[in-house]
């Protein structure tokens, strides 16, 4: 039988600890109590936490443009504009709102980036296995095959001046769930600054955006979910300010079939699940958009080639979990980096590491 997890429960799982571990620093929480709100949106629960004065109107700002980037960037509403463009595939280009083209647009410079190990294209076969939902099975190796190829980033057609987007070939999907929270995050935090807010964390569904610093100036604290526990229990924590902090992982969408686990991060080039020895990839990056698509494509390109990704990035870390429990920490997180689970061991990256 399928066993499905639900992806919510983990998001929800995440906050918890996330804020148990800001609770649990020094900052009394009486003098700083936080104004909080929930929606449902993007497939997922956000949650946004205010530390400062902030209004129903503000939590209105922030949530109506939030769903105004689902309404446009969806692939599960027939009239979103990555539809029309979708149902426009191998016949014309379709005029698009700004932040649909900016957010293709960064879609292909990624797809590039990580040798087309992340691909904004892949829709055909997310659409095929359909994992993370009730109907997810192993599709037939003939149906693999044939949607295969209709993914490659390259017949992504963009034209700039237009602001409008082709697919070469009919039947192609663009799908950008692995960047399109990253770029709504990034759109929360420029209306905070808009507000004078100084101090938030913000949630949607596992990527944490630590707006600012704490109340008391000082570092958040934010955990790093132990990939192996359905418990929110975290491996370690890092220390951020105004940073935002994404985490790639098996264990997010998943479904188990003849007791083997196949999950949510497609490899473009064999049509099945990423296979490496990879459990999780958290990227902490100063825009969402980049740790979004960051963590995707430095998990699918395994620990060596994408750790060695990461390094080369300006202002770019990343936390490396591999199934055998050992962690790889770009140089960056070397001093920021605290092990709370003596279960998991911290690794030498030089053997690899250039």
């Amino acid at each position: 039988m399928l066993r499905l997890r639900n992806r919510f429960i983990v998001s929800i799982i995440l906050l918890m600890f996330v804020m148990l571990v800001l609770s649990s620093c020094g900052q009394n929480q009486e003098n700083n109590k936080p104004v909080s709100q929930n929606r449902f949106l993007l497939g997922t629960i956000i949650t946004v936490q205010i530390y400062d004065k902030a209004s129903d109107k503000l939590f209105d700002e922030i949530f109506n443009r939030l769903k105004e980037i689902e309404n446009k960037m969806t692939i599960n509403e027939k009239n979103s504009e990555i539809m029309l463009v979708n149902s426009n595939a191998g016949t014309k280009f379709t005029k698009v709102s700004d932040d649909t083209f900016y957010v293709v647009e960064k879609g292909k410079y990624f797809s590039e980036l990580s040798g087309g190990r992340f691909d904004i294209s892949i829709g055909p076969l997310v659409k095929l296995w359909n994992i993370g939902t009730e109907g997810a099975e192993i599709p037939d190796r003939r149906q693999i095959e044939e949607k295969k190829s209709l993914v490659d980033y390259n017949d992504v057609l963009l034209n700039s001046e237009k602001k409008s987007i082709m697919l070469k070939k009919t039947g192609m999907i663009i799908d950008l769930g692995g960047i399109a929270k990253g770029y709504a995050a990034d759109e929360v935090a420029k209306i905070l600054k808009e507000n004078n807010i100084k101090h938030a964390i913000i949630n949607l569904g596992g990527n944490v955006l630590a707006y600012g610093s704490k109340p008391d100036g000082s570092e958040w604290r934010i955990g790093i979910q132990n990939p192996f526990s359905s418990r929110g229990d975290y491996v370690g924590i890092v220390n951020v300010i105004n940073k935002q902090v994404v985490t790639s992982g098996i264990y997010e969408r998943y479904f188990e079939a003849k007791g083997k686990i196949y999950h949510h991060i497609l490899d473009p080039e064999t049509g099945y699940p990423v296979e490496n020895n990879l459990v999780s990839v958290t990227v902490i990056a100063d825009k969402g958009i980049d740790a979004d698509s960051l963590s995707t494509s430095a998990f699918a390109m395994g620990l060596e080639k994408g750790f060695n990704l990461i390094e080369g990035l300006d202002n770019t870390e990343a936390v490396f979990i591999t199934n055998d429990s050992k962690i790889y920490l770009t140089s960056g997180l070397n001093e920021t980096f605290k092990l709370t689970d003596r279960s998991f061991s911290i690794c030498d990256t030089a053997d690899f590491a250039k």
